[in-house]
């Protein structure tokens, strides 16, 4: 097996199925910079051609590292998205996705991943105090630039999503074309309810982030919290994810990965991968041993009675609910 390429909804942009995220790699700090180095080559040597970062992460370090490392590569093989829109200073126009802040983002973002356009630019959730005629405006103008080549959206209001797509066919300006959203096993009511029908009438690809439900999906807390994980340090997550119905149902699925020769995170990402609507999902990793894991999902076409025996644990698409 071998890594698939997937178009980004109805465009021309093809991703790999499995792509490398910055943030939950060395979002909040470059702990081991030569680690990281061997994780992004790693994931590059692998078929991975899709590589998502954001101004915000570890403060810009996250895009310095990343665009050192893939400056060694032709530029023509990458994608490279980043995004903009959390507050990256205590200046008032440093946040949110005003006209003035995506520029001054983008720029910056530009210079620290040694690129001179980006291949997505993504508006890093929704902002409700800045009008959909600036945003899309703005967004446009940079592809006509040639900065970007295609906008997308995270983690936005699909009435939100849907009127920014009609205004920029309306007046002729480029749409976005895709959107990323928590999606798992454990987190998929909102991707399967509201996204998904959505998705090819707007034309629109979906990215799943937190695929692995932040490692939980791996059976990495099934004996605790590890000194220095993720969930160590982030109490709001650790309550929503580390519940004892969650821990029970992610013990339940070893069996269901071991039955069909995989590991607990690989049967996790081809559950996700088996969506037609999916462009990609969007995993990270601290060490070359979990990415190896992961990428051990490319290529994968879930069992149906492998799907049918995460149904029953899980307790069926319509009951799951949303567990961040």
């Amino acid at each position: 097996m071998g890594m698939r390429y997937r178009k980004v909804g109805k465009w021309g942009l093809q991703v790999s199925e499995i792509a490398l995220g910055a943030w939950a790699s060395f979002g909040d700090c470059v702990k081991d910079v030569g680690e990281v180095k061997k994780i992004v080559c790693l994931a590059y040597e692998s078929g991975v051609n899709f590589f998502d970062n954001a101004d915000t992460y570890a403060n810009g370090c996250a895009e310095e590292l990343m665009g050192s490392v893939l400056a060694e590569y032709p530029r023509s093989t990458l994608v490279l998205a980043s995004k903009a829109g959390w507050p990256v200073s205590g200046c008032p126009n440093s946040q949110g996705l005003s006209r003035k802040h995506l520029r001054a983002s983008l720029q910056a973002s530009l210079q620290r991943l040694r690129t001179d356009y980006l291949d997505i630019y993504f508006a890093h959730r929704h902002d409700p105090d800045v009008p959909l005629e600036e945003i899309v405006t703005t967004m446009s103008a940079f592809v006509d630039q040639g900065l970007i080549l295609y906008w997308g959206t995270s983690e936005w209001p699909v009435a939100r999503l849907a009127g920014a797509c009609e205004f920029a066919r309306a007046n002729g300006l480029h749409p976005p074309i895709c959107e990323q959203v928590d999606y798992s096993i454990l987190y998929r009511k909102r991707w399967e309810n509201t996204l998904a029908p959505e998705a090819e009438p707007l034309g629109l690809g979906l990215m799943a982030t937190s695929p692995l439900a932040m490692g939980v999906l791996t059976g990495k807390y099934d004996d605790g919290i590890p000194p220095g994980s993720r969930l160590a340090r982030h109490k709001v997550l650790k309550e929503a994810l580390l519940t004892p119905h969650n821990l029970a149902r992610v013990r339940e699925l070893a069996a269901v990965a071991a039955e069909h020769g995989m590991t607990r995170a690989q049967l996790a990402l081809a559950w996700v991968l088996r969506r037609k609507e999916l462009s990609c999902a969007i995993v990270g990793a601290t060490g070359i041993g979990q990415l190896q894991e992961n990428l051990g999902a490319a290529g994968v076409v879930l069992a149906p009675e492998a799907v049918a025996q995460i149904e029953r644990i899980i307790g069926g698409k319509s009951s799951t609910a949303s567990t961040t």
